[in-house]
């Protein structure tokens, strides 16, 4: 993404992270004079009082100088935002050992969805070791094991998600969505609607929660319980049209009195 959106915090639409002004400067004079563009890196911080603070960066990423306020109208207008630039530095700001756990997720990652489920356990355990809380390298070793066919790892894995807030959040969402499906598909009903359940403790107003569990109530033969989290769904979004589908198959089958 290149947008300001993308700097902005989690949870929060305050601006912050790397943006860059572009000067054009004339050097020489006369016959050998000659424009070249000069682009310099911010620090941008918006405070919660609404107020954005610009500060200037040197060669090596560090803030100097004074700073200065501007609005939000003038940020986005003068400045552009820089998402690789504010990834590289907080790359930079991570310990030895952080980026050490980084790599061996991504070993793991790139393993994994080589089919390599051995290799890729043995990467994912490596980062597990030295951060057992690692959300990414939970949900990766956890995947292994339920296409494996390892049910009792599974779970062990399973409960360790369940416990971490940071496994609900949204830049874990599309490891969350995976992970759900498959409890589901390996036939772990019980386990896929507790986690569900668990993460509208943190989401109650999410819809599609209440649509996976009705999906896996009713692959665990629980009609009526796949029928009430419809309900719930449909209440939150009249307009969810998997729930409405779902709704019309229970009626089609006479199921739970849909």
């Amino acid at each position: 993404m290149t947008s300001a959106a993308s700097q902005q915090n989690q949870g929060s639409d305050r601006i912050t992270g790397v943006f860059s002004k572009k000067k054009i400067s004339k050097i020489g004079a006369g016959t050998t004079a000659r424009r070249t563009e000069i682009t310099t890196y911010f620090q941008v911080t918006e405070r919660e009082d609404g107020v954005i603070i610009v500060q200037a960066l040197a060669a090596n990423d560090v803030p100097f100088g004074p700073k200065t306020e501007v609005s939000r109208e003038q940020l986005l207008e003068e400045y552009l935002p820089e998402p690789q630039k504010t990834l590289e530095r907080a790359v930079a700001a991570l310990t030895p050992q952080e980026r050490e756990i980084q790599k061996a997720v991504a070993r793991g990652d790139k393993f994994r969805k080589c089919g390599e489920s051995f290799t890729a356990e043995f990467e994912y355990t490596k980062a597990l070791d030295m951060d057992m809380g690692n959300v990414r390298a939970n949900f990766g070793i956890g995947l292994c094991y339920i296409d494996r066919g390892e049910r009792e790892k599974a779970t062990e894995v399973f409960e360790r998600l369940v416990k971490l807030d940071a496994a609900f959040e949204d830049e874990h969402k599309h490891l969350f969505n995976e992970f759900g499906i498959s409890l589901r598909k390996a036939g772990m009903n019980d386990e896929a609607m507790d986690y569900y359940h668990r993460a509208l403790e943190l989401s109650p107003n999410d819809e599609n929660l209440h649509y996976n569990i009705a999906r896996a109530a009713l692959d665990k033969g629980d009609p009526k319980l796949a029928a009430r989290e419809l309900a719930a769904c449909l209440k939150l979004n009249p307009d969810h049209e998997e729930a409405r589908r779902f709704v019309e198959y229970l009626r089609h089958k006479n199921l739970a009195g849909a």
